[in-house]
């Protein structure tokens, strides 16, 4: 299909910016895949129709996805039993008597540290981030779009660093499927030194969260008078901080527990999805038994509630569900195996470092996954590190972060999706917001693979 398959993501692409409609973006990319492979095919150009509303379909044959729906629509019943109970008001309160949060900066400082430290799963670590921090952003007359942007660009850059997760799991099992000399773990392992956009981006987030100061469309947002959310000035009287703090602890604590549960004992070997799905669940069951134990609310109103909050997140879940439909279309079309093929096969050996990091990048960005990307290229920078005699963990870094960076600058990506959930912010404003410090991030990396390399090879 050569060229061709890049229509579909540009087709995306250009809408979202033309149109700022993510969702019929998403669908119109999705026809223009399935019209492709319909010709591909050979089939009646009227099968399109059908064809598109069973992609979407095939969406939920994959329990992975599923979870991850069924997650993101939970999340919406969690928020708003902690919201129903004066959780967050009381929380922020009980901070900022503390001392603690009480400025812009140690805000976000404490914000860009729970990211850090929740480093199990990328959802998890911008959910419990976004949740803790909503209120005492608002409270210090921050946007929603700077707290996007500290625990998106916080997780994904984390987690592959760190590396003790699901991320670092999935990358090793691609791993050991190569033919690379020596242990898959210690090239795994040492690939972090190298990983410069994940470095970079972190660096940013420090200075941003240090300094308080914000650039580009950030400023503009943020010198605009703020929206406000749905928490009172001051706390309930009958409200306390541990309706907030404790079905958050249950979350992490039991995303932790479930990782060794489903690992065997493994941290590494733990099911991401199950997990994080698994302890989102068990956090409104006890945010929901400690408002019914109060007295506070009825078992209906309760009910009533969590649904409520469930409907308030749908156009996320829905642009979450397009996503991953179109990422499959575009797995089938061939749509990331040909902008692998930009890297080629005659380029002068420092540049493909480099190469392979942009084409990571435009790959993440267009399919809106950087695990896909990994699965993508990995395969691809394996061989080549062995015919030529490359540095494996320069090449191997170079596509992980090629990977994230994509992702960071993509509006198509599931996790760009909840992050805006988590921090209460417009998702194209996020998008708008981040892509600046995400390209200064992208520029720096890839002048330094350029000298990394000619030092190297």
């Amino acid at each position: 299909m050569s060229w061709m398959s890049v229509l579909p993501p540009l087709v995306a692409i250009i809408v979202v910016f033309w149109r700022k409609e993510v969702i019929v973006a998403l669908l119109l990319a999705i026809v223009t895949s399935e019209l492709l492979l319909t010709l591909q095919g050979g089939e009646s150009l009227l099968y399109t129709f059908i064809a598109t509303i069973e992609r979407i379909i095939s969406v939920f044959g994959s329990a992975g996805n599923t979870r991850l729906l069924i997650f993101s629509l939970m999340v919406g019943a969690l928020l708003a039993y902690i919201r129903e109970s004066g959780g967050v008001a009381a929380t922020v309160e009980a901070l900022l008597k503390r001392g603690l949060g009480n400025t812009k900066r140690s805000a976000s400082l404490m914000t860009v540290f729970t990211g850090i430290f929740v480093f199990i799963e990328s959802n998890l670590s911008v959910l419990t981030a976004g949740i803790l921090s909503r209120g005492l952003f608002e409270k210090l007359g921050m946007s929603r779009a700077r707290l996007a942007y500290l625990i998106d660009s916080t997780s994904a850059p984390i987690c592959i660093l760190i590396l003790l997760n699901g991320w670092g799991a999935y990358v090793l099992g691609m791993l050991d499927q190569q033919d690379l000399p020596g242990s898959s773990v210690a090239t795994l392992w040492s690939t972090i030194p190298f990983n410069f956009y994940a470095i970079v981006t972190l660096i940013i987030v420090f200075y941003t969260a240090f300094s308080g100061r914000v650039h580009g469309p950030l400023r503009k947002v943020e010198e605009q008078p703020q929206e406000h959310q749905d928490i009172p000035e001051h706390a309930p009287s009958n409200s306390k901080a541990r309706y907030m703090l404790v079905p958050l602890t249950v979350m992490v604590v039991g995303m932790v527990a479930f990782m060794f549960g489903t690992g065997g004992g493994d941290i590494t070997q733990g099911d991401g999805s199950k997990s994080v799905l698994y302890a989102t669940a068990l956090a409104c069951v006890v945010a929901y038994f400690m408002l019914l134990i109060s007295r506070r609310n009825t078992h209906q109103q309760l009910v009533d509630t969590g649904f409520k909050g469930m409907s308030e997140l749908l156009p996320l879940v829905s642009i979450v569900l397009l996503s991953l439909a179109l990422g499959a279309s575009l797995r089938e079309l061939g749509t990331g195996t040909f902008l692998a093929n930009i890297v080629g096969e005659y380029l002068p050996l420092f540049l493909i470092a480099p190469m392979l990091f942009l084409a990571g990048a435009l790959i993440s960005f267009t399919t809106g996954t950087s695990w896909g990307t990994f699965a993508i290229l990995i395969p691809i920078a394996a061989p080549m590190i062995l015919a030529l005699d490359l540095p494996a963990p320069l090449l191997l870094a170079a596509v992980l972060g090629g990977g994230v960076f994509g992702d960071h600058c993509s509006p198509i990506s599931d996790t760009t999706a909840v992050s805006a959930l988590a921090s209460g912010c417009d998702l194209l404003e996020h998008v708008r917001t981040q892509l600046p410090y995400a390209l200064t991030a992208g520029g720096v990396t890839l002048v330094l693979y350029i000298v990394t390399s000619l030092i190297m090879i």
